[in-house]
């Protein structure tokens, strides 16, 4: 039989898995008694973890939140994963964050097995993130949002939009979606009657307002679909129709992940099929590739690339 204080680590892992337990089950995991489990429950209690009890035939025990935050037992993918998790929000792009992540990295080292700070030393000194220079967000925004989504209420704010015009929202939120270094609020605007799209870091002190949202559906799959589509209609894209003087596999290796279809035209050359949302970025890919080729569509590429070629030998001179 195992001693007291394994078995009462034993017990706390079991009680941090997102379930109820009832005393015999724990019982017959340990291999003890119910009334073991009682008194073990109660040392877990004295320790400062809020084990919660219920009666009756379908009663059991379950840890629950309390108003301090005790020790927390983790396995060693758990741990690891923390720490991942830790190293890379260092480089998100919520404001302040940073330090409270070093922070939290620190304490959580210092408490790993070697075996586990090996693996993730390891980790931290082969990738490095790149920050960048996007928008930053407050975290207590990001806090006041997402609370009043869960608990279902509205939300007051003022908005800064893109060209500095303000204005004052009464909106349902709906859900965040990050995307790299955005943060975005998928909202039901109540003033204006219709799904609406807010930048975050545009938000000026958010108040929930206690009021309860109507549960709405979006006309979207889901939050990100949404979001991807209003970003889409933003920047609206063109067609794009390239031919190629060259095999299609040769085409293929020299796209690697681009978007778009390549096709075997009946001469054997290839053709590029494409959405583009920035036909000067396009221009400048195409003639990145390094291989001839002729635009069909649209005539607004043709100039893109005619530009391009104006601008590089006047660049070089006579």
């Amino acid at each position: 039989m195992m001693d007291t204080s394994a078995r009462l680590l034993n017990l706390l892992s079991l009680l941090q898995t997102p379930r109820e337990w009832s005393g015999t089950e724990l019982a017959d995991r340990l291999e003890v008694s119910t009334r073991t489990i009682r008194r073990d429950v109660d040392r877990l209690r004295d320790l400062g973890y809020p084990v919660e009890a219920t009666m009756g035939s379908i009663g059991g025990y379950r840890l629950v939140a309390g108003r301090a935050l005790p020790p927390l037992l983790l396995d060693d993918e758990e741990a690891v994963a923390i720490a991942v998790g830790l190293r890379a929000a260092a480089g998100s792009a919520v404001d302040g964050i940073e330090d409270a992540s070093l922070r939290a990295l620190t304490k959580l080292e210092q408490v790993l097995p070697s075996r586990l700070r090996y693996r993730v030393g390891a980790l931290g000194s082969a990738v490095v993130t790149m920050t960048g220079g996007g928008p930053r967000v407050e975290p207590a925004v990001l806090t006041v949002i997402a609370g009043a989504i869960t608990n279902h209420e509205r939300v007051r704010f003022a908005y800064r939009a893109a060209d500095g015009a303000e204005s004052r929202r009464h909106v349902e939120p709906q859900r965040l979606v990050a995307t790299g270094r955005r943060w975005y609020l998928v909202a039901w605007d109540l003033d204006r009657d219709d799904w609406r799209l807010f930048r975050v870091d545009r938000l000026v002190t958010p108040t929930a307002t206690g009021a309860r949202a109507t549960a709405r559906d979006l006309p979207a799959a889901d939050a990100a679909a949404f979001v991807q589509d209003k970003l889409r209609r933003l920047w609206p894209s063109s067609p794009v129709v390239v031919d190629f003087d060259a095999d299609p596999e040769l085409l293929r290796s020299k796209l690697g992940q681009a978007p778009g279809e390549v096709t075997e035209l009946p001469d054997g050359r290839a053709r590029w099929s494409a959405e583009a949302d920035r036909l000067d970025w396009t221009a400048v890919r195409l003639l990145m590739l390094d291989l001839p080729f002729t635009v069909q569509s649209p005539p607004a590429l043709v100039e893109q690339v005619r530009a391009i070629g104006e601008r590089a030998t006047r660049s070089v001179g006579s």
